[in-house]
């Protein structure tokens, strides 16, 4: 492959990351820049080493020659990248944040092969700088001018093809680690909504268990006063078949939602109880209430025990009925992160194939799951337009799961408190289309061009790198489909379409 086939695949170059104690720092005992010094040092770079003293010599006729002390900033976020950047001596570090301590810092060091030529390179389509750089020790720099790029390919073609390839494996890199730090940040705010999520059932269940174990004890209190009393076989049976059809119904009554007569109920209870001489009434009254006994259920109880037993049959009705609803809320509760971890494990394909049939609904509903919390936050109603009888898909379920979740992740962070977020889909003749619509403030037009551009991103420093429609937009032409959008104030909306026949698949 020559120059001009690799010149469009190239982004951009911008030194990586190296961990310090990996590289031996390259100190020249000498400090000037004599044209002996500078060739010299220049032969330690691997990429000049073999070439002619005169080519050499030229490309440093043709440089700046900058030093820098500890501390000195180097260049600014923003700049113009009007130099290629040959580190001689030195080290700098740059941070997208200059007043943030945290986040990616990128070193660029002098004996690094793989970031002591850094700044703009032959073909680089960087158009500012990205990061703002400061020295760590003295350094010194030979800055050669980009206007004189056309000069040096003819001159020095060696060189040239040699850069173009570094810069080739350094773009790659640092993608690769923006997409690996992209994916840990929204990895970050997924388990932040799915602790909130698993956290409630997992604490109402525990707070129940609780209420359970107490609640079990007064059981056994109950049954232990009941025992006093000689109660005929008979007799037992028929509390036994109470008991029963009471906790069957228990969940079931309906009042309308009338509160009122739900507590007209209690005061008939409470009355026919303090009637009946049964101290502490009122504390039974609320549970007979909830599972539908009423008076007449009582009296036949009355009819079938003695009066002297009578407290003791009602107390243990309504511990047993206690009983049953807390162990039906902990079911409830256990059932809620059962099917959590489910989605989970259905949203990331756990122990399944990378490829195959795939149901998008099942998807949608299970990164709509994912993301619930944040929708609760922002208390966004969601509406769902389903097609019927949609077939499955041959695709990659989780990387069609990232797409959904950064489309819908986008949609929450661009919409109000109470905005609406609607999903759609519809059977074409030969794809499926995925519609994500949201209610917020829109893509300004000035900006709608460069949404799916890589590190292009209007989110604020440590909140993105700019990769999520990159990745959406891989991810679809990696499945042959093909993505679109429309925007305006109070209206966006994302169409997916994939095509219903699978295809070979490309590299993403």
């Amino acid at each position: 492959m020559d120059i001009t086939e690799i010149k469009n695949e190239v982004i951009e170059g911008i030194g990586l990351p190296v961990p310090v104690a990996e590289i031996k720092q390259n100190s020249s005992e000498n400090t000037d820049y004599s044209m002996p010094n500078c060739v010299e040092a220049l032969r330690r770079i691997s990429v000049f080493a073999d070439l002619p003293e005169e080519q050499l010599e030229w490309f440093i006729e043709n440089s700046d020659k900058k030093e820098f002390n500890a501390g000195e900033i180097t260049f600014h976020k923003g700049d113009p990248p009007d130099w290629m950047v040959i580190y001689l001596e030195g080290e700098v570090h740059a941070r997208r944040d200059e007043d943030s301590l945290e986040g990616y810092v990128y070193i660029a060091r002098a004996g690094d092969p793989a970031t002591e030529i850094s700044g703009k390179l032959p073909f680089s389509r960087m158009k500012e700088m990205k990061v703002n750089g400061r020295a760590i020790v003295h350094t010194r720099v030979l800055l050669f001018p980009a206007a004189l790029f056309p000069q040096l390919i003819e001159r020095m073609p060696v060189l040239a093809e040699r850069l173009v390839w570094l810069m080739i494996d350094r773009v790659r890199e640092s993608t690769q680690m923006d997409e690996r730090r992209d994916k840990l940040m929204a990895l970050g705010k997924l388990s932040a909504g799915l602790a909130h999520e698993l956290n409630n059932p997992a604490a109402a269940a525990r707070r129940t268990s609780d209420e359970l174990s107490q609640t079990l004890e007064e059981l056994r209190v109950t049954d232990l006063n009941l025992c006093r009393h000689d109660l005929a076989p008979e007799q037992r049976q028929f509390l036994s078949d109470f008991e029963r059809d009471a906790i069957a119904e228990t969940g079931q009554v309906s009042t309308g939602g009338n509160a009122l007569a739900m507590s007209d109920r209690e005061d008939e209870l409470i009355d026919w109880l303090d009637k009946h001489q049964i101290e502490d009434g009122w504390r039974l009254a609320a549970t007979l209430a909830e599972t539908g006994i009423d008076i007449e259920k009582l009296e036949q109880i009355t009819n079938k025990v003695q009066i002297e037993a009578l407290k003791d049959v009602l107390t243990r009705l309504a511990v047993q009925i206690t009983v049953s609803k807390l162990a039906g809320e902990i079911k409830t509760s256990v059932t809620r992160i059962s099917d959590l971890v489910g989605a989970i494990k259905e949203y990331s394909y756990m122990d399944q194939a990378a490829v195959q049939a795939v149901d998008l609904h099942k998807g949608l509903d299970n990164t709509l799951l994912i993301l619930k919390h944040k929708l609760k936050t922002k208390s966004i109603t969601v509406t769902r337009e389903y097609a019927e009888n949609l077939p499955r898909i041959t695709a990659h379920g989780s990387l069609l799961n990232q797409v959904w979740t950064n489309l819908i992740d986008n949609a929450a962070d661009a919409m109000t408190d109470g905005g609406k977020l609607k999903i759609r889909t519809r059977l074409e003749p030969d794809d499926v289309l995925i519609e994500i619509r949201d209610d917020g403030a829109g893509i300004p037009p000035e900006i709608q061009s460069r949404i799916f551009e890589p590190f292009f991103t209007t989110k604020g420093v440590s909140e993105g790198t700019g990769l999520g429609l990159d990745a959406v937009s891989r991810i679809v032409r990696k499945h042959h489909g093909n993505l679109r959008f429309e925007s305006k104030p109070g209206d966006t909306c994302f169409q997916v379409r994939l095509p219903l026949r699978e295809k070979p698949h490309a590299s993403a």
